[in-house]
């Protein structure tokens, strides 16, 4: 039956981390604790490798509002700096990507090498009587890991080394990611308004999966869709074991049986949910990368990769790119829909129409058990110091 004012406002006769409080997406002092507590302290998806592939290439990105530079160094490690000029602190780097040996402040003329060491400094004579001089002005240096070719960068330099924070999460892309170097082939971005744990929460939660025409058609309604089991790791990061899509049900579509990624089998998903915004897919032939970058409590840029085997023959690739976008390009059945689905749920939360989100399903870790979802914002209270049903208490 419908509910009155005062029952719709009651909290969910639930366990606290069966919901969440809706002010989470919406709150911008909660907005502004999230970027200092977790998305400036956890290990976070930044590029690929194959994105770098030379010495002196960069790309740049913007990181809870910290300009970065990524650059591939002359003994080819791959280092990441806060891109500020030590002397005025505009940015050195200023497209999006690019190569260079030297990377010059266009203000002043400061130039850094690819190590981050300031190698000129303009008229250097003129900070003789204070004492400063290019030793002292080197860029800041972010902490930097890549594990199977994706670069992941952290700003706290009291962090958990990169495998400690994500331990055996990856082991179900080992053989996927690790047999044969991949490249990024397609690479698009969009800006959604949302927040960015809401487009998270629907690659992890596949009860969502009914929703999609596509989905329900090719996976849900497969034999073994719904006996797949969720396995949570320490962090919030989470992995659910795999299933044979049918993709032949959905009419004008063929199965993926031919060229499958070193691991996979015909029609074979696999999907890592990785803390705090980052979700691995392979389906067969295609592998995607998705990260979820928080521009405001309700405004987030989304970035998709599609990943294939590096000089492999151009029929193999016109395949894997075809497969890729059925789903995931501008135009594929599944984007669309995932952006529909989430915007529709912020429009309700942006004023306070709805107050809480449920995530209550038990089907004993099965595929459409929101477990994971409840990990994650237990690793989410945690970090913020309160749970995430009731996060208005008193703030630090």
């Amino acid at each position: 039956m419908s509910r009155t004012a005062r029952e719709w406002e009651q909290t969910p006769p639930l366990p606290k981390d069966h919901y969440v409080n809706s002010l989470i997406y919406s709150d911008k002092g909660i907005f502004r604790e999230e970027k200092q507590k977790i998305l400036r302290r956890s290990w976070t998806f930044a590029c690929h490798e194959s994105e770098i592939p030379q010495a002196g290439d960069y790309r740049t990105l913007n990181h809870t509002g910290i300009p970065l530079v990524i650059i591939r160094g002359e003994d080819r490690n791959v280092r990441t700096f806060i891109n500020a000029c030590a002397h005025r602190s505009a940015k050195i780097a200023r497209d999006p990507s690019g190569n260079g040996k030297r990377f010059t402040c266009f203000f002043h003329l400061w130039s850094y090498d690819t190590q981050g060491n300031c190698v000129e400094i303009t008229r250097e004579e003129g900070y003789q009587e204070v004492g400063l001089c290019k030793e002292h002005c080197g860029l800041r240096e972010v902490k930097t890991g890549v594990r199977l070719g994706m670069v992941f960068v952290n700003l706290d330099d009291e962090c958990p080394t990169l495998d400690k924070y994500f331990g055996d999460a990856f082991e179900s892309m080992e053989e996927v990611m690790g047999t044969k170097e991949l490249e990024v082939f397609h690479y698009h971005r969009f800006i959604m308004r949302a927040n960015w744990k809401q487009w998270h929460e629907t690659n992890m939660e596949l009860y969502h999966d009914w929703g999609h025409i596509v989905n329900r058609t090719t996976g849900a309604i497969a034999e073994d869709y719904h006996e797949r089991r969720w396995k949570m790791y320490p962090n919030g990061h989470g992995m659910v074991s795999p299933f044979q899509a049918r993709y032949n049900n959905y009419g004008g579509w063929k199965d993926r049986d031919k060229h499958m990624l070193p691991g996979l089998t015909a029609g074979e998903v696999r999907v890592i949910d990785l803390f705090p915004n980052t979700t691995l897919i392979a389906r067969a032939t295609a592998f995607r990368i998705d990260t979820s970058t928080p521009i405001s409590p309700g405004q987030t840029l989304v970035e998709f990769r599609g990943l294939g085997i590096k000089d492999e023959p151009e029929e193999q690739r016109a395949m894997r790119v075809r497969h890729h976008n059925q789903f995931w390009g501008p135009f594929g059945r599944n984007l669309l829909e995932d952006v529909l689905f989430v915007e529709a749920v912020e429009e309700s939360n942006r004023h306070g129409a709805a107050q809480y989100g449920i995530f209550a399903r038990h089907e004993r870790l099965r595929a459409q058990d929101d477990e994971v979802i409840r990990a994650y914002y237990r690793t989410w209270s945690e970090l913020i110091g309160r749970p995430a049903s009731d996060p208005v208490q008193t703030r630090d």
